[in-house]
């Protein structure tokens, strides 16, 4: 592996435009889905416009690392602040001049809570007819699950899919992270880009976007229930091997390092043989179908295991790439931060921090050839935004005449 190389610094300009520019946004969610969607809207030059609670700001401040508010940080950056008690009649009040000027308005409270406000979706549209209403819950606005609590932990394990993870002979298991809320949060973007071309491109009206955690789950595993349907049953926990495709593991190296490795094409499969020496494993029948490997795969990741186990890490990624058969090293995330692909391709970058000095973080994703994203502010304290927002809120407000 080559030496380490240092990340690309990345420096924040206010005036940068993106291709969202002039697209409004008004957030009032808290925690993680909501703050994914304007997050990733942020990036590409959208005004996102947070409304926090006065001295508290959005939960997810209080996800602190060594005090610093590390996950705010890195998916706020882009986005503007402004301290507002939506219970105060003054607050209220700005709150409705903001909803008149803005293209699209993010909110995650408790089904029902916007309607006993009198702010539900009627009430909205009736004030700007125009906007784009999503509303992200557990479960949705409709149904029995309604006004359930609905955090990404339980719609991981309500999804199936903390039943397909982890191994045979172990509990299920939820993943160490807001998974369910990140794939939630992507939808929620889609879907506020496909509502902005109905109005931009065909002269549509504002709707409601109703964005549950468990339906981005559900996808994630959704042929799992055609496969319940056919097979009488659905698949069990098979650890880091596959219940569709073999051979599918990660393997310990002599170092005590891993390698990921997946042969799921037939050619790779066969390429995968001659790689260790043993082309005699294509022509057998145990091996020489991918459903005859899948149901020997036990068999068929000893005798790879066994090969990879011999050689280091180095080894064994020089000998498989060489041969083409897809591999990988096993990274943890620390490790990422001074790996030559990562830095090579800035997949992570160093933001200006104004705590920080820099704070490592993801690349704006995905990628535009011609109208890129953008790094315009790092994440704002509480309220930071207050009188900018103000003073702009008059000026829209005049635009609009």
């Amino acid at each position: 592996m080559a030496p380490p190389v240092a990340l690309a610094r990345k420096h924040c300009d206010p005036a940068a435009a993106g291709p969202l520019d002039g697209i409004r946004v008004l957030d009032l969610s808290r925690l993680v889905a909501g703050n994914i969607v304007t997050h990733l809207l942020a990036d590409f030059g959208a005004d996102v416009v947070k409304v926090e609670r006065p001295g508290k700001g959005d939960d997810l401040r209080n996800w602190r690392v060594e005090g610093h508010e590390i996950f705010w940080k890195t998916y706020s950056r882009n986005k503007r602040s402004i301290a507002l008690d939506i219970k105060d009649a003054e607050g209220r009040r700005t709150l409705e001049r903001l909803i008149a000027t803005t293209q699209v308005l993010v909110e995650n409270f408790v089904p029902g809570t916007l309607e006993r406000m009198g702010l539900g979706p009627d009430q909205l549209l009736a004030m700007n007819p125009k906007l784009i209403v999503v509303r992200v819950s557990g479960w949705g606005q409709t149904g029995p699950w309604r006004e359930r609590p609905g955090f990404g932990t339980l719609v991981e394990a309500m999804s199936g899919f903390a039943h397909l993870n982890g191994y045979p002979d172990k509990p299920p298991a939820v993943p160490p992270l807001a998974l369910g809320d990140m794939l939630a949060g992507q939808y929620g973007a889609f879907a506020v880009m496909t509502a902005l071309r109905e109005i931009e491109v065909k002269g549509g009206a504002g709707q409601t976007i109703d964005l549950s955690l468990f339906e981005p789950m559900f996808f994630a595993v959704a042929s799992e229930a055609g496969t319940a349907r056919v097979a009488g049953k659905g698949s069990m926990r098979a650890g880091n091997q596959s219940a569709h495709t073999a051979p599918r593991n990660l393997y310990r190296c002599a170092d005590e390092r891993y390698v990921a490795l997946s042969g799921s094409m037939q050619s790779m499969a066969e390429r995968l043989f001659r790689a260790i020496g043993r082309a005699d494993m294509i022509v057998d029948p145990r091996f020489a179908t991918n459903d005859a490997r899948v149901i020997n795969r036990d068999a068929l990741d000893a005798i790879i295991g066994d090969f990879i186990a011999a050689r280091t890490q180095a080894e064994n990624l020089a000998l498989f790439e060489a041969a083409e058969v897809t591999v990988g090293p096993v990274c943890a995330v620390e490790d990422l931060l001074t790996h030559p692909f990562v830095a090579g391709r800035e997949a992570i970058v160093e933001l200006d921090d104004p705590d920080l000095g820099s704070l490592p973080m993801h690349n704006i994703v995905p990628r535009l050839s011609a109208t890129p994203g953008t790094f315009r502010r790092p994440a704002p304290k509480v309220g930071q935004h207050t009188q900018e927002v103000m003073a702009d809120l008059a000026r829209w407000e005049s635009d609009a005449g």
